[in-house]
């Protein structure tokens, strides 16, 4: 495993090309550089190198420490030992780098599993294994493996590696619901061949981790082949749209230098080496792109990332990449998981229908006097109640009683933990105990129920068919030892089950009442069959789980024979919990501009009802569900279907749909999509999550927020211009691999409207206003260097020049960051808000050329042009009072900006003037001090400094009268 950017000899080169790939850090290297040159050579060398050589080191330190950090996990990792069983039954431990295909490895209970293995034997008598799958494909539940049969009964590990058998496996892909194999092996016993066939079931992922017992398996996956790497994207290095907004800014300001450059040379005429002369105006004009711009912002994303990590309100958030609050608020697309995001993953049965009668979370003690004992007292008021019998849900499922003192004679059933594939079956079996029937055991061939009366019923469970995307039910097959009677039970999706059962006419009725409550639904049915239909039946099942071509069709048609006529049995509703205030966060989402897509693995329907549930989907509102294609032909089709109610539509569309649309029509899906309110992709996959916000990335040039909170979500998350990762029962992951951290889905909003608003905001005020800075001195300096018979020399000299960008005016233009227009309590109540930002107005073209006439008026008619016109005999005082308008301007502007102020601004500005006072009171060589305490001296500069910035003042309070901006209406 190797998840490192670099190795020792790339990193200098590869940190400093992705610096200097940037037009604004290359013309910097370049203006530092011109300074070794001695005819170009203006100022100081440290004025130039002294700000590139911070911003460099800052970045080369924290690439280093970043890539520490990923040398460290993945040494770790790879360092991990693990037991390789060695040829004569004993075991040794070799690190995970070590491991290669056809290596026999000993996991031991809460190991990771190093690479996708088969399971050859468990440590339990049934050969079956528990994993914890959380990592992989973000369920939390706990997933049964059972091992090849024939390995599992031998006696030891050195049988297991000396049988001689072949292991077929197919090629390796990404899709991790699927595996097909077959375990060949000569038979010690008799002449012949044993040949068993390998599935999901048989496979243990790498990633996984093994939750109960031991499991003994053979690696047919490792490295990049494996199904965790082939579902892991490369993550890249996220730009925010505000860099590269500010990237096209500075080229622009480039060719202003370059024309006016020329423009000089021009008028002044191409004698002599005027290259070098134009080269030195270039050099001289260079403030108009301040290098401590990329100093300010990235400072500023610091105190950013600090502000969301102390909100109180959002406790526990943590920014992880620190390079991109701002684009926190520039979001347009939220594309978020379902399990453990807006859910909680908790199920609670809500209702059950028999077809007459409908038992809710009040009436279901009734339910209890079907098994009750015949002494029981039932009130005669219920006696005409005929109650259903709960034993078909009590059978009917994948879950497994787990105590922690296992005990093949008496377990305690105060211990008992249920686990499944899926957190509804719990519910259902757990509600099967509140009414009187425990799961009491169940191994790999049979189950015990305990009844009310403590009398134990046991099954045989001959068959099981496990739930699948494509069939959308489970199905299993059991024999009651105490009558002899073989019955096949199944459930299922309605839209299904609803052409297997028996003609009824209420089953789709109240489905759909149940779906209108946001009630996930399953409708059960049985099926009583004779001994021979049953043999029939086998035979022609284990005949077709061993071809190795097209098994998984024929394995269906097989089963498709016993699913006639069911007896419908009842419906039940289970309520998957949503998350702490989803709805009136994805309410606020919608009103501030932003739509929600939800990618879930789960089926549609559980899709569906969520979407519902949550509002993601208002209950009025109409829904096209996507139908499944397979042809260009059948997509082409129903594209035309879903155009005609696109624009008011939500979609309901699943994976397996989506990749055949975006194979031939990606354009015209994507475009009807983005018309809808709420879009929903169910059976996604994690490689198709990522795919998508590409997509539509890409096609609408948009940004793009994923949140998730499982391992299966990292690679969307890395992918999106804004990752966001939930702290939940799934795991750190997704946490981790995120860009900011939090602790619950609800935290989205005051991230998003409050932090996210205010990043943006403040960035874009701060970096036009260093823009400004380097601005107006640079037209000064044309002016002068115009009058002065167009001679390269600079205006200011040497220290004037460092403490300008300095410490005579840093302080008051960084605290724009501390800047905010409305109280967080405000920018929450009103989304609407955070809608403007969509159109970029804060830091736009026509916000960057006001600021640079604001620029040209203040630097030629105000002060330059002022003090060339009110200074006496000596140019020193020239200097002294245009230098000390330009401060007094700088910080009044600052001020002029600030629409809430807080102490430490006038902190900033009171230090600043402190500052400057010294500095003339310091700097003798710059300054006459008799003439700084003239009172000529005094009113040329408040003439000045008045004359630059009280027509600026007035503007701005007409403007503010006359047509306010809509977070000063909302703050009176």
């Amino acid at each position: 495993i190797c998840n490192q950017k670099y190795n020792i000899i790339t990193f200098v080169p590869g940190v400093l090309y992705n610096q200097f790939k940037f037009f604004l850090n290359l013309y910097f290297l370049i203006m530092a550089c011109s300074q070794f040159i001695p005819s170009l050579k203006i100022g100081f060398l440290y004025t130039y190198w002294a700000p590139l050589g911070f911003v460099l080191s800052v970045t080369l330190i924290r690439e280093a420490y970043d890539e520490w950090k990923r040398y460290h996990r993945d040494k770790e990792i790879n360092s991990t030992r693990y037991k390789k069983v060695q040829s004569d039954g004993s075991s040794r431990y070799i690190a995970s780098s070590q491991i290669k295909v056809s290596d026999v490895l000993i996991i031991e209970k809460d190991q990771r599993v190093p690479a996708d293995l088969i399971l050859l034997k468990s440590s339990e008598k049934n050969g079956t294994c528990f994993i914890r799958t959380d990592q992989l494909d973000g369920e939390t539940d706990w997933k049964l493996k059972l091992a090849v049969p024939s390995t599992q009964s031998m006696d030891n590990h050195a049988a297991v590696v000396n049988c001689g058998a072949h292991v077929y496996a197919d090629k390796p892909h990404n899709d991790i619901h699927s595996f097909i194999g077959s375990f060949t092996m000569t038979n010690p016993s008799r002449p012949g061949v044993i040949e068993e066939s390998l599935s999901i079931e048989n496979a243990l992922w790498a990633n996984t981790v093994v939750a109960s017992g031991t499991a003994v398996g053979l690696v047919v996956y490792t490295g990049k082949h494996t199904r965790t790497h082939m579902n892991t994207s490369n993550p890249s290095t996220k730009i925010g749209m505000v860099d590269k907004e500010i990237n096209f800014l500075t080229k622009i300001l480039f060719t202003a230098v370059m024309v006016l450059s020329f423009a000089l040379i021009a008028i002044k005429g191409f004698d002599g080496p005027w290259y070098r002369y134009m080269f030195r105006f270039v050099i001289l004009f260079s403030y108009i792109i301040p290098i401590s711009l990329r100093v300010n912002l990235d400072m500023g994303k610091a105190v950013y990332s600090w502000f969301i990590q102390k909100d109180a309100s959002i406790p526990g958030t943590t920014v992880r990449c620190s390079t991109i609050p701002e684009e926190l608020g520039r979001i347009d697309y939220v594309l978020s998981d379902k399990t453990g995001t807006l859910t909680q993953n908790e199920m609670i049965f809500k209702r059950l229908h028999i077809g007459t009668v409908a038992y809710g979370v009040d009436t279901m003690d009734e339910v209890g006097w079907a098994l009750a004992p015949p002494q029981t007292t039932i009130p005669c008021w219920r006696l005409y109640i005929t109650p259903p019998n709960p034993s078909a849900l009590a059978i009917c499922h994948n879950v497994t009683p787990v105590y922690e003192c296992d005990s093949d004679s008496s377990p305690q059933l105060e211990s008992k933990v249920y686990q499944a594939s899926s957190p509804d079956e719990i519910a259902l079996v757990k509600w099967t105990e509140l009414v009187g029937l425990t799961l009491y055991k169940r191994d790999l061939n049979s189950m015990q129920l305990m009844l009310p009366n403590q009398e134990v019923a046991n099954y045989s469970m001959l068959q099981i068919f496990p739930f699948t995307s494509e069939s959308k039910r489970m199905g299993i097959i059991v024999k009651e030892e105490s009558s002899g009677e073989i019955i096949f039970y199944m459930k299922g999706a309605d839209t299904v089950m609803a052409k297997i059962v028996e003609f009824n006419d209420w089953l789709s009725e109240e489905c759909d009442n149940m779906a209108r409550e946001g009630l996930r639904t399953l409708v059960v049915g049985k099926r009583i069959l004779t001994q021979d239909v049953y043999y029939d039946f086998e035979r022609r099942y284990l005949q077709a789980k061993l071809s190795l071509t097209d098994r998984a069709l024929k394995v269906t048609a097989v089963i498709e024979t016993l699913e006639r006529d069911l007896e419908l049995l009842c419906v039940t509703g289970v309520e998957d919990q949503l998350q702490i205030d989803v709805r009136p966060t994805l309410e606020m989402l919608g009103n501030a501009g932003i739509r929600v897509w939800m990618l879930t693995g789960d089926k549609l329907e559980t899709a569906m009802c969520i979407a519902k549930s949550s509002c993601l989907v208002s209950r009025d509102q109409d829904i096209h569900v996507f139908e499944q294609v397979m042809s260009r032909t059948e997509t082409h089709l129903e594209l035309n279907a879903f155009r005609r109610r696109a624009p008011d539509t939500a979609l309901i569309i699943r994976g397996s749909s989506l990749d055949i649309c975006l194979q031939y029509y990606a354009i015209e899906f994507v475009e009807l999509a983005c018309q809808c309110p709420a879009v929903v992709v169910c059976r996604c996959s994690p490689t198709q999550k990522a795919q998508i916000v590409t997509l539509l990335r890409n096609h609408t040039g948009k940004r793009i927020c994923a949140v998730g909170d499982g391992g299966n979500d990292v690679s969307m998350i890395q992918a999106a211009d804004c990752g966001l990762g939930i702290v939940g029962k799934e795991g750190k992951q997704a946490s981790l691999a995120a860009d900011f951290s939090v602790t619950q889905f609800c935290h989205i909003g005051p991230l998003l409207m409050v932090h996210g608003r205010n990043s943006y905001k403040r960035s874009a005020s701060l970096s036009q206003f260093i823009i400004h800075r380097g601005l107006i001195i640079s037209v000064m300096q044309a002016v002068f260097s115009s009058i002065f018979y167009f001679s390269s020399v600079p205006l200011y000299q040497g220290y004037l020049m460092v403490g300008y960008t300095t410490i005579f005016t840093m302080f008051p233009v960084f605290s724009l960051v501390l800047d905010q227009d409305v109280s967080p309590s405000v920018a929450l109540r009103f989304p609407e808000l955070y809608h403007e930002l969509h159109k970029g107005r804060s830091l736009s073209l026509k916000t960057f050329l006001l600021w640079v006439l604001i620029s040209v008026y203040q630097g030629i008619w105000a002060i330059m042009y002022g003090a060339l016109l009110l200074f006496d005999t000596e140019f020193i005082h020239a200097v002294s009072i245009s230098f000390t308008s330009l401060i007094f301007t700088e910080l009044l502007m600052v001020a002029l900006t600030i629409r809430t102020w807080h102490w430490l601004m006038l902190a900033c500005e009171g230090i600043s003037l402190a500052i400057y006072f010294a500095a003339l009171a310091v700097l003798k060589e710059y300054f006459d001090p008799a003439f700084l305490v003239s009172v000529d001296y005094v009113w040329r500069v408040v003439v000045i400094t008045s004359i630059s910035c009280l027509p600026l003042a007035i503007i701005k309070y007409l403007k503010k009268r006359l047509s306010p901006p809509m977070y000063s209406k909302l703050d009176e």
